[in-house]
This record gives structure tokens, sequence and C-alpha cells, in this order.
């Protein structure tokens, strides 16, 4: 059986390819804008750090629930439906935003915002995934991961357009995913492969687990550090005396750290492997987390800090992804592609919460503690793993 089954070659992959990137890039200016964003406004409402923090856990419920639903109509209606309904549905919420300010009114367009992105990330990253070739998968992937790290990157920067209205940098974020809809609406549509119909969820994820466990434990520790930073940093800047636009700088920063290395790292894990890359920037990006409180309120220092970090585990996710990829036979791929979102999604979900309530009970900088642990401790769990023979037998 093919790996893919395609309506059309009108449209180049390369075309393809590169609408899928832009998808990618409006994905991840509209998270790495609306997480520190909305934290600074709800700041000045007045709400504490913890509720701050567990407003921000809605967008991540969106995305967890997503993924026990989002396989089945991947295969039945193919990826792009899924990803222009994902966009459309992101657009409309962000679009309402400025009609309330209201908590739980925000509280479901974060829902709402949740399923939307997750629906399109897991369309657009398993489409990139199952169709790159396996000697440029890493690449391939990395410039998935790239397109994310520039978005992200992008997006705090929207909050400088607060001056001109609370409304704006909503308005604006909609407008783009408008555009990538209309690009979206000439590429062909195409399906997975799916597994053996006999093959229950649960064996298809039992195994996956079986033969992949450590290699979905980077999904989770970037969505921890990504729903971490994005709405822990600007309170804990706050606390600081940074000004706003240095928050915003500081949290681009991250991602331009990201996006200098996304594809030099998947480039080196073509050459020497995957799981020697994981382990050396897990252990170097968790000594640049505990370096973080050191710092202090030195700007410069902190920029520094935050581009080596962003560079040494922004691409955990997409590395994690091609490692998958790597060692699993190709009709479990999807599995293990929902479940890396499911752990992004709970790593997101725990990291405003743990964030928040450590900034409130604990100390200004027990985020950067955890996140440093974290990284610390999967980078001394890749000793234990080591690769079963059936993934390469059967992949």
């Amino acid at each position: 059986m093919s790996l893919l089954r395609s309506a059309s070659t009108q449209v180049s992959a390369s075309y393809r390819f590169a609408c899928l990137l832009l998808v990618v890039v409006v994905a991840g200016s509209s998270q790495g804008l609306l997480l520190p964003l909305l934290s600074i406004l709800l700041e000045r409402q007045g709400i504490s750090p913890d509720m701050n923090g567990m407003n921000s856990t809605a967008l991540y419920i969106g995305v967890f629930a997503t993924m026990f639903f989002i396989e089945k109509p991947v295969g039945k209606y193919g990826f792009k439906p899924v990803i222009l309904t994902g966009a459309l549905l992101v657009t409309a919420a962000m679009l309402l935003f400025p009609v309330s300010g209201a908590l739980w009114f925000w509280f479901i367009l974060r829902l709402l915002i949740g399923i939307g992105d997750s629906s399109l990330h897991y369309a657009s990253q398993l489409w990139i995934v199952s169709s790159a070739p396996a000697d440029r998968r890493g690449r391939y992937i990395s410039l998935y991961g790239m397109a994310y790290g520039v978005g992200f990157s992008i997006g705090p920067l929207g909050i400088n357009l607060l001056p001109l209205g609370e409304a704006a940098p909503f308005l604006i974020v909609g407008l783009f995913f408008l555009i990538v809809a209309v690009m979206l609406l000439r590429i062909p549509n195409e399906s997975p492969e799916r597994a053996p119909s006999g093959e229950a969820a649960q064996n298809r994820f039992s195994r996956t687990y079986r033969l992949a466990w450590f290699v979905l434990i980077p999904s989770l520790l970037y969505g921890l550090m990504e729903a971490s930073m994005n709405s822990s940093f600007p309170l804990y800047g706050l606390r600081i005396d940074l000004s706003q636009s240095w928050i915003s700088l500081l949290l681009m920063s991250f991602g331009i750290g990201s996006l200098i290395l996304q594809l030099p790292l998947g480039m080196l894990s073509d050459r020497i492997g995957r799981k020697p890359v994981l382990m050396g920037c897990a252990l170097a990006g968790s000594l640049a987390f505990f370096l973080v409180p050191l710092a202090g309120g030195n700007e410069y220092a902190l920029f520094a800090l935050f581009v080596a970090g962003g560079g040494l585990v922004g691409s955990f996710y997409s590395l994690g992804l091609a490692y998958a990829a790597d060692i699993l036979p190709k009709p479990i791929l999807s599995t293990a592609n929902v479940i890396a979102s499911i752990h992004f999604s709970i790593g997101s979900i725990l990291g405003p919460s743990i964030g928040g309530y450590g900034i409130r009970y604990v100390s200004d900088h027990s985020v950067f503690m955890l996140l440093g642990g974290a990284f610390l401790l999967f980078g001394l769990l890749g000793l234990l793993f080591r690769p079963k023979p059936e993934a390469a037998q059967t992949a």
C-alpha cells in the first residue's frame, strides 16, 4: 500500500510544503501572542497569578481533548479539510476576544483555539512527516519546527500593538489565518495510511509506548516549557521590573535561539542520530534554565540565556517526531503523533498552573528550577533507552 493516496498532482509538492509551513507560522504566532498578551491583560485587571495561570490552561485543555477524536476525521476526510476547519475555528475565536473581557468568556475562547490549533497542527505535522524522504526527515521536520519557531517568536511582538487598542493584536492574527486558509484551497487533499483494521486502538497505543516511550517525552517537555515561559515569564518579568517591550523581546529571543539551531540540529541528527542530539541538548538546556535566576534583572544576560535555552530545547518537539518516524512502523506513526500531541497538551496544562502557583507560593524563580530539573532528568533517562528490534524490522 502506498503511504499516501493522492487526489491530484496539479499542485507541486514544494508548493504544498510551503503552504503547510506558512500555516504553522501563523498558528505559532497566535500561540506565541495569546499567552503573554492575555496574561498581561488579566494582570491589568488585578487577576492573581494562580488564577491567571489556570485560565491559560484552557487552550491546552482544548488541545488535549482534540487528541481523543482527531485521528478519525483525518483518516476519513484527509489532511486538508481538518487543517482548514482548525484555521477557521481559531480565526473566529480570535476575533471574539475584544467582545468581552469576562474570565469565563476568555476561557471558552481559549478552549476553542486549543481545538483549532491542535487540529491543524496534528494534520500538518503528520502530512509533513509521513511524506518526507527517510534520509531527509530530520531536515523536513526541522523546517516544520523552524516555521513554528518563526511564528512563535513573532507572536509576542503583537503586544506592542496594544497602544492601537486591545482589539488590534487579535484582528491582525485573525487576518493572517484567513489569508493562509485561502492559500490552502489550491492544495489537493491527501489521507494518511491507516493501521490494520483488526488492530484495536488500545493495542496500538500500548505498542507505541513499548517501542518508543523515550521518544514521546520530548513533546511533554516542550509543552511544559512553552506554556510555562509564555504564561509565567510575563508575570516574572513584571515582578523584576522589566518593561513590557523587554518582556516581549525576551520571549522573542527564545524563539530566535530555536530558529538559529533548529535546522542545524535536524541535519546533525540525520547524521549522528536523534538520541545523542536530544540528550546533549537536554543537558545543556537545563543549565541555561538553572542560570536564569542568577541573571536577575539584567536584560542582556537574560537575552543571552534565552537565546541559548531556546536554541537547545526549541527543537524537542520536532526531533521527537522525527525519532518516532525513524523507529516506529508506519501504520502506527499516526498513533505516535496523537500520543505526542496528548503529551504536549499535558505539559502545556501543567506549565501555567505550576508556574502560577510557584510564583505566588514558592519563589519567583521556581519556573526556571522546574524546567531545568525536567530537562536534566530527561537527559539522564536517555541512558536507559534502547530502540527495540521490532520497530526496525517492521518499519
